[in-house]
């Protein structure tokens, strides 16, 4: 069976660092670190996965590549005395992750249009790179496209910043996982279900008189 040049795409970012791939990687790294931290790219450096994710090459949609560095919340160290455990410099950490950030810069940057998804494209000791798609909800070609006009309403305005974005609902725990927690629709099901059925944790108050009142 034939397979399309997007698989083969795929294929290469499995092991982006390996072989002819890794050496292409460390070129574009040299030259990404010298460039702003948001720059508008004219095309998505994993074509695959920005087509995946919605993005097709007509007017109103671009990309955007951001910078974001890495590691826990840099904090300044205090100059009077107290010991180290309570300086709070280090084990400061955002509750959200990196690919979240950059969505939220490049929101910022370009206020009037609306993050459609975002992809990693690189990273090195300091820094990590993200590509965020955009789209021009004011756009004419977006408005009529049927797969990319709900994006015209008024409600998806800032979509980073209420956790409307992929990277923002598994923030929130709405992705569905394998998890042991599972997410908060599985655990709302879950205790829905035992309301239902009257079922107490063991160690509950209302478990013991539950447990009493039927013997």
């Amino acid at each position: 069976m034939a397979r399309s040049a997007y698989h083969y795409m795929g294929l290469l970012w499995k092991r982006p660092y390996d072989g002819d791939h890794g050496l292409l990687m460390r070129a574009r790294l040299i030259e990404w670190r010298r460039q702003p931290t948001i720059v508008r790219v004219e095309n998505p450096t994993r074509l695959d996965r920005a087509r995946k994710l919605g993005y097709k090459a007509k007017q109103g949609v671009i990309v955007v590549r951001v910078r974001v560095r890495k590691g826990g919340m840099r904090k300044p160290r205090p100059n009077k005395g107290r010991r180290p455990k309570r300086m709070g410099v280090y084990g400061f950490a955002p509750a959200k992750s990196l690919r979240l950030i950059a969505e939220e810069r490049a929101q910022a940057k370009y206020s009037n249009m609306v993050v459609l998804n975002s992809y990693y494209v690189g990273e090195d000791g300091r820094h990590e790179w993200y590509e965020v798609i955009l789209v021009d909800p004011n756009s004419p070609s977006v408005k009529s496209d049927p797969e990319l006009n709900w994006v015209c309403s008024g409600k998806h305005r800032g979509r980073p910043f209420r956790g409307l974005t992929s990277a923002g609902r598994k923030m929130r725990g709405l992705v569905e996982s394998r998890g042991l927690k599972g997410t908060h629709k599985a655990k709302w099901k879950r205790k829905a279900k035992e309301r239902k059925l009257k079922i107490r944790h063991e160690a509950s108050r209302g478990a013991r008189i539950i447990g009493e009142s039927k013997e």
